[in-house]
């Protein structure tokens, strides 16, 4: 009788030892996705910097444009008033 209980744990202790390096596994693929993962948003937040950068001087440019137009328009405004007087 005291053979059947030392077969047990030997059986037992190699399943825990299995599973252990199932999970050791487990952890070193979910390590890897996770870095991947990381990296690919690392890479989607510097393209949306760039790009909002990059729409930040355009919209600058257009600002500055836009106020150009607008200060001609007055300076013609103020000649043409000028000439009615």
């Amino acid at each position: 009788m005291a053979e059947t209980p030392t077969d047990a744990v030997h059986s037992i202790l190699i399943k825990i030892q299995e599973s252990i390096s199932a999970l050791r596994s487990d952890v070193s693929q979910f390590r890897q996705d996770n870095r991947a993962e990381h990296e690919r948003m690392e890479a989607v937040i510097r393209k949306q910097r760039r790009d909002s950068a990059g729409m930040l001087v355009v919209m600058r440019a257009a600002a500055s444009d836009f106020d150009e137009r607008v200060s001609a328009v007055e300076e013609r405004m103020a000649a043409l008033e000028a000439r009615k007087t």
